[in-house]
């Protein structure tokens, strides 16, 4: 069985225009009502985490995760993660901050979220309007170099 990279996060913070970015996609955007299994990625609900009766269904949806990253929406940083969930997961936890783009006001209060949350730097801050920040995501989490950056290694 293929591992898949999870997305988690609020309601509105990025979690489908991400996934489709990692899974090279252009799945038409809606409000996901269920879990979304692409290329790469396992898209959630935002009501999956924001309801605590379904907690239970984002921690067995993991097993099935190389990795697990969590949303912070920079733009509407909003507490939806209870204190260290991220320890419950065990596969890794990334900490992702989006829509870096709005509101930088509010940057130190979503660092402060994540570590709440039980989430370990490196934090990758990410704009999808531009791709901000995506490439260095995709390199760690697949290892993916710039055409330029191989070329320089085959002269």
């Amino acid at each position: 069985m293929k591992k898949r990279i999870m997305v988690v996060g609020p309601t509105q913070s990025g979690k489908s225009t991400l996934a489709n970015v990692l899974n090279d996609s252009t799945r038409p955007l809606k409000k996901t009502q269920d879990v979304i299994y692409g290329k790469n990625t396992i898209d959630t609900p935002g009501s999956y985490l924001e309801n605590a009766s379904m907690y239970k269904y984002l921690i067995a949806t993991a097993q099935a995760a190389s990795h697990v990253l969590m949303l912070v929406d920079q733009s509407k940083p909003r507490e939806v993660y209870p204190p260290a969930f991220a320890k419950t997961f065990t596969c890794p936890v990334i900490g992702i901050i989006t829509k870096i783009d709005l509101a930088p006001e509010n940057s130190k209060l979503c660092v402060q979220q994540l570590k709440k949350i039980g989430i370990d730097e490196p934090y990758f801050w990410i704009s999808l309007n531009d791709n901000t920040g995506v490439e260095a995501l995709e390199q760690y989490l697949f290892g993916k170099q710039e055409t330029s950056e191989i070329n320089e290694f085959l002269i």
